[in-house]
Parts: structure tokens; sequence; C-alpha cells
């Protein structure tokens, strides 16, 4: 499997704090079958000012602990990148990285409130040539309200990364209802582990895989953790890659369900 979403990269951002718990994040991905992972720390303005240059001298020198210790996990490069209104020019100058210094990035979207002319954003990144991998939409608190954003948008070409311990539960019952429901409904390109740390968050993918195998079926699970993980280090063109599953939409549960469901509004 290939994990593309892992703050793995030690004392960079606010995943592993030091290099002993990166390399135990290591051990554990390769346990749990992951041989490709991709160091994508945050790129949030004001908070986490890192950049292409930084991130891969840091790769290489985890690269290089990894070797040390025996430890057989290839690491590449990205970043979880935040909207800004430079950001098209930022990944265009190298400043910003991608998946690989490919055509696809991670897009992170605000977890608390939902950004303004988010869709226009998402589609003025696909006509400058990048594809917007949208991570872990199922996780904010906003989904409610704009869930037809996201259907639009990987209409329109992006692409959605869900977390694979989302489809497990472990990060609750809300999330892994939208989960399963963009599952369900063939909106979901990739899984990912957004690791963060080896106890709180590990980087565990395999469950998620199996997840996911049980209401898209194997094949299509296999393309979620490696068919499509490897196209975009390819850089291969989007339209060439393993389709999304047709499948009819649901129609949205009650009001009163839901508040039943989740006590929410």
């Amino acid at each position: 499997m290939i994990d593309l979403h892992c703050h793995i990269l030690p004392g960079i951002d606010d995943g592993a704090p030091d290099l002993a718990v990166a390399l135990a994040m290591a051990r554990c991905a390769v346990a749990d079958g992951i041989h490709i992972a991709a160091c994508t720390p945050h790129i949030y303005p004001g908070l986490y000012e890192n950049d292409r240059a930084g991130i891969e001298a840091a790769v290489a020198q985890l690269q290089q602990h990894l070797r040390e210790a025996g430890i057989p996990l290839t690491l590449t490069y990205g970043a979880d990148t935040h909207l800004a209104p430079d950001l098209v020019a930022g990944i265009r100058s190298g400043r910003v990285p991608t998946l690989g210094g490919t055509r696809y990035f991670l897009l992170e979207p605000p977890h608390h409130v939902a950004p303004p002319r988010f869709e226009e954003s998402v589609f003025n990144l696909l006509a400058a040539g990048f594809v917007p991998v949208i991570t872990h939409p199922e996780r904010l608190t906003w989904i409610e309200s704009h869930y037809e954003i996201f259907g639009k948008t990987v209409h329109g070409g992006a692409w959605i990364q869900l977390t694979a311990g989302s489809l497990t539960g472990r990060f609750g019952r809300r999330p892994k209802y939208w989960a399963e429901r963009m599952l369900d409904e063939g909106l979901v390109h990739i899984l990912a582990t957004d690791s963060h740390h080896i106890d709180k968050r590990p980087p565990l993918l395999a469950e998620g895989r199996d997840a996911a195998a049980q209401r898209v079926g194997d094949v299509e699970a296999t393309h979620l953790v490696l068919t499509r993980p490897q196209g975009i280090l390819a850089n291969v063109a989007p339209e060439t890659m393993p389709p999304l599953p047709a499948r009819p939409a649901p129609a949205a549960p009650s009001k009163g369900l839901w508040q039943r469901w989740f006590g929410g509004p």
C-alpha cells in the first residue's frame, strides 16, 4: 500500500515531535503493509511556514535514518497545503510542493469554517493545470451544510482523500457516517492515514482498506490504497486512472433521524 498523507517528519509541524516517534511510526507503517509514504507536513501561512526545499531536505534526512535503522519504507515528499491567495503562484514557483513533484497536491480545507468561494478556488487550481486532492472532508465540521460542494468539485476534476480511520470509527460516528456516504456515492479517490503520532494517530491504512472493501469490493479498495496512489506518483493523467465506481446517491437522512443519530441541529 501507499500512504500519500502522513505527518511523519520530526519536529516540522504538529506531527512526529522527534526522531524516535518518526521511526516508531515508520515501523508501524511497514508492519501494516505500507511500503511508500509521502511526508506531507502542513503549509499554513502564519503557523507552519514550510516550503519545498525544507521538506525535501527533511525527507532525505529521515530516509537516511530509516536506512540506518533497517526500516524498508520508501519516502517521498508533499505537503498538507492550506488555501492561500498565492497558492497557484507558490506551486508554479516550486515553493509549495506537490506530491512527488507531480500535478497532484493535497489541499486541506479549514476545519471549522467553510471558506468563501471554495468551489471557485478549486476550479482555479484545476484550470492552472494542478489536481487538488481534498483531504478528509468527512471530518470537517461544516460538511453537513456544504456537502454538495464536494460532489461538484469531484465532477469538475478534483480528487477526494478520506482518512482510513474515519471508516473504522476512530474519529467517531459523525466522520464515519460521512466517509461511508461519500464512498457509497462514488466520490472517493484514495485513502490515507493522515498519521500524526504512533499512539493517538498511528499510520494504519489496512483497516481502512478492509472497511472500504466491505462497501465497494476488493478491487476498488485496492485502487484506493495502491493503484491510484501509484498513478499519482507516476503523474498519470486523471482520465487514465481507474474510474470511480458509479453509484446512485442515497437520499439524505431526515432532520429528525439526523438528530437521533448525532444530536446535531
